[in-house]
């Protein structure tokens, strides 16, 4: 593939905008990232009304956020192909208009399957935009200014959903649960626009877009998503009466995820699958090469297969915990849902500025020891959570929140970095999108995991116990032990993901 000479391509804007044309695409794809990731976020806050608008039951209502989760975690998987074959620019845009489509589309139906429908459009288009900020950092930006970068970024995604809920608690007391969808819709303009002037057509590596570049694994792409909606099901299923759906989901899942990689090696090993295609208008037939969904290379480097466990845990333990700390602070110590909403605001933006700061500071230790800190921290509030009783006060919950967001705020701009530096750069975009799904995956099913816990844990003790108060509470501890494990447990990844040098040049 030649490089770009349009007037749009990478070497033209570096040309025009000079140094600071790195710093620019990256507010770009920062803000369509904060579009993404409000819109998987800031629609909790309105289940509970739009359970009640449309008379839906738990098990139908799951699906306004389990739909999004499965196909933003599956189309991850697209992100490498996507822009190889169409460039950054024609993905990113389409994707900001799938999000305002479904903002708008969501805001404004009457029927819960078109809300459904916007749902997973906005969940496809969330999956593709997440792993290109990295693929940008890794490629634009040298080695002592990746940290920097990471951190900005990092700031700006976490804030998203730090302060998303509190501003649609309000506008959902005040316009009612619509208004939620239409959050999304500024951001994705704006993100618009700014594509427009700074976000380039090449594909990544300043190469030309090319439209007869291999084409897209559909069996995988299948496999894949048949896999991930069994495992998610069947984890829901967990916590229902039956169970044999439940082992019978999950073993499918197994055994789809082992036919997926199977596959996966198969055409790595074989180059690409060639099919016969025809051409009815020219009668001629010739060969398309169908590339794997998901390059496998990428986990024969140990600090990336390293760095993929940890984010797996990771996921596990973000997204299980942003589910489990509201309920344990409604259910267990019994505050008000507009008090939690307002305690832990402050720690999402203390989150956000300790992402900035180890974002500048990186380059002093090697990523794998900052992850590992902040595994650690993280762990640690965990397993201290048994400590806190009404009792005593709330001084050392909000102690304990505050630490575990100061480690996320180590970990998160370090991961990335410390998985994929060293790889080779036609590595990147897949490794990228492979990072994203397994995080994604882990918190997906995090949240279940979570609440199969909890609810065994309150199960156990409402038999043993007629003080339900105190079975409350200790039900929560113990899941929050469980928490504080696993955690634990992805330092021996951390350990031996270990560091390598990333190249200084940029591309």
């Amino acid at each position: 593939m030649s490089l770009t000479q349009g007037p749009h391509s990478l070497q033209a804007l570096q040309a025009r905008y000079g140094e600071r044309h790195r710093w620019l695409l990256l507010l770009s794809v920062m803000l369509g990232s904060m579009a993404a990731v409000m819109s998987s976020t800031i629609l909790n806050v309105a289940i509970p009304d739009m359970s009640q608008h449309f008379t839906l039951g738990q098990s139908r209502v799951q699906w306004v956020t389990s739909g999004f989760m499965v196909a933003m975690t599956v189309s991850m998987l697209t992100t490498p192909w996507l822009l190889s074959r169409y460039g950054y620019r024609r993905v990113y845009e389409v994707c900001m208009w799938l999000l305002l489509g479904g903002g708008v589309v969501g805001g404004l139906a009457n029927d819960f399957p078109l809300v459904m429908a916007a749902r997973v459009a906005e969940g496809l288009a969330a999956g593709v935009v997440q792993p290109i900020p990295a693929i940008i950092i890794l490629r634009a930006f040298a080695s002592h200014e990746q940290g920097r970068a990471s951190g900005l970024f990092g700031m700006g995604v976490v804030l998203a959903p730090a302060i998303g809920p509190s501003i649609g608690g309000v506008l959902v007391d005040v316009f009612g649960w619509r208004s939620i969808f239409f959050m999304v819709v500024p951001l994705a303009m704006v993100a618009l626009w700014l594509s427009r002037r700074y976000v380039p057509t090449s594909a990544p590596g300043g190469v030309q877009a090319d439209a007869g570049s291999p084409g897209l694994d559909w069996v995988g792409l299948a496999l894949a998503s048949a896999s991930t909606l069994m495992l998610l099901n069947g984890l829901v299923q967990l916590r229902g009466d039956d169970q044999t759906v439940a082992v019978v989901l999950l073993v499918l899942a197994g055994l789809g995820m082992a036919v997926f990689v199977a596959w996966q090696r198969h055409l790595l090993k074989s180059g690409g699958r060639m099919r016969r295609a025809s051409s009815r208008r020219k009668g001629q037939v010739h060969q398309v090469r169908r590339g794997p969904l998901m390059n496998l290379q990428v986990f024969g480097h140990r600090h990336f297969a390293m760095g993929a466990l940890v984010s797996f845990t990771y996921g596990i333990a973000l997204f299980g915990s942003t589910y489990l700390l509201p309920v344990y602070m409604q259910m267990g110590l019994g505050l008000s849902p507009s008090y939690i909403g307002a305690a832990l605001l402050p720690a999402g933006i203390l989150l956000a500025v300790t992402i900035a700061a180890v974002g500048r500071l990186s380059h002093r230790m090697p990523p794998a020891h900052w992850v590992s800190w902040g595994l650690a921290m993280l762990a640690l509030s965990f397993a201290l959570m048994p400590l806190v009783h009404p009792a005593v006060g709330l001084a050392l919950l909000w102690i304990l929140v505050i630490l575990g967001r100061i480690g996320l705020g180590f970990i998160l701009p370090s991961l990335n970095l410390g998985a994929m530096r060293g790889l080779p750069k036609d590595l990147i975009p897949q490794a990228s999108s492979v990072i994203g799904f397994v995080r994604m995956l882990g918190g997906a099913a995090g949240v279940s995991i979570c609440a199969i816990v909890l609810e065994w844990r309150l199960a156990v003790y409402a038999l043993a116990s007629s003080h339900s108060g105190i079975a409350d509470l200790r039900a929560f501890n113990e899941t929050f032990v469980f928490l504080a494990t696993t955690t634990a447990l992805a330092l021996l990844a951390a350990w031996k993901m270990g560091d390598s040098q990333a190249p200084s040049k940029k591309d």
